[in-house]
């Protein structure tokens, strides 16, 4: 799949604004109408955090398993984006696999050449500094986790939320859950400045620039933007990024990772605005007159499409930390929602995590460079 080049960005930019504005003359009106949506939905999770209820919704992984997750379950996990599936693994299993990456660790003096170099050009335009995410790989712990029937199970569970198939098209395949690689974050208490503002990844600019991105924010652009789907898989497998190091290019219905320790609130872990039809109030905030011409809210190729209070001080509203995990917890994502890591590590213990997410089989996971191996686990 080839990626997509842009010669001249800001001329690109400006020529794109031209053209959604002129096929969405009352852009503005439906700016309105999808930002007061979205100060609803921030605000009803503002106020669930107030009294103290969960925002994120939870599972147990025992209850996938034997098909008791609920219609309303399944319902707050699509209109929230995200999810806590608890019990994947057992506390001792994962506090193993977390000894054991420990001790690799140290054996190989990775806190030292490895802790800050995660993906400095990915989020140089973010204000706050990087977390201590180690460019690890193939260790065993995560290799175990991977390809686990467990996890297996859980993804091809997520994986089954979205549109996957349509007018005779199969865009992925659910059930076949390829060994995507990722890293792993130790994080020790105490350390501060080593968050990570808040943004959503897979794809900036190109999200407004790229054919197959306006595609897939069809309804957005056309004017209907309470109509769109963000579980359709339609046009998805098939979008183009600008080339980057740092930028993922594979398909995932969800971002996650494995809890390797207990944390929570405080302990320098994940923070999520949890509403997964954010996009098209970003995509048509950086439609507004407000905005300069050349810029798309500060969008930047090659980088993660930041959430800035400046831009989307609305969205912000509804930002609020992960329920407390402990070790053989996941937590899931949609590749859509705005996350962040929280600056500080309050805690007193190692916030650690293996990142798996949900990459299931499609033509974009096939030519992606971060899947290097296609090895299956049944599910």
């Amino acid at each position: 799949m080839e990626p997509l080049q842009i010669a001249d960005l800001p001329a690109a930019i400006r020529a794109v604004k031209k053209q959604l504005r002129a096929q969405l003359p009352n852009y503005r009106d439906v700016f309105e109408q999808v930002e007061a949506e979205i100060k609803r939905k921030a605000g009803v999770i503002a106020a669930e955090r107030a009294r103290g209820e969960p925002v994120i919704p939870e599972i147990r992984f025992a209850d996938i398993g034997a098909g008791r997750v609920s219609g309303e379950q399944i319902a707050l996990v699509k209109e929230r984006g995200a999810c806590v599936v608890r019990g994947v693994f057992t506390p001792e299993r994962a506090s193993r696999w977390d000894t054991q990456i420990a001790a690799y660790v140290e054996a190989n003096r990775l806190d030292e050449r490895l802790a800050h170099r995660a993906e400095d050009k990915y989020f140089g335009n973010l204000a706050s500094s990087k977390p201590q995410i180690f460019g690890i790989y193939w260790s065993r712990p995560q290799v175990e986790a991977r390809q686990s029937a467990e996890l297996t199970e859980t993804r091809v569970f997520l994986n089954r939320l979205w549109k996957w198939n349509s007018e005779g098209r199969v865009h992925f395949d659910p059930e076949r859950v390829p060994v995507y690689a990722d890293r792993l974050r130790r994080r020790p208490p105490g350390s501060e400045s080593l968050g990570l503002s808040a943004h959503c990844d897979g794809g900036s600019v190109e999200r407004w620039c790229e054919p197959t991105f306006r595609h897939v924010y069809r309804e957005v652009f056309y004017g209907d933007p309470l109509a769109f789907d963000p579980f359709d898989a339609e046009g998805r497998t098939t979008t183009k990024e600008i080339p980057s190091p740092a930028v993922c290019s594979a398909f995932r219905t969800f971002q996650g990772w494995t809890a390797l320790t207990k944390q929570g609130p405080g302990d320098g872990t994940l923070k999520l605005v949890p509403i997964a039809k954010t996009t098209p109030w970003m995509l048509i905030r950086a439609l507004q007159n407000d905005v300069p011409d050349g810029d798309l809210c500060g969008a930047q190729p090659g980088r993660a499409l930041g959430a800035f209070p400046a831009w989307h001080a609305e969205l912000l509203e509804g930002l609020v930390s992960i329920p407390e995990v402990g070790p053989g917890d996941t937590v899931w994502w949609h590749s859509d929602v705005i996350h962040a890591v929280e600056d500080k590590h309050g805690g007193s213990g190692y916030s650690n995590v293996i990142y798996i997410g949900g990459a299931p089989w499609c033509d974009k996971i096939r030519c992606s460079s971060s899947v290097t191996s296609s090895a299956d686990t049944p599910g």
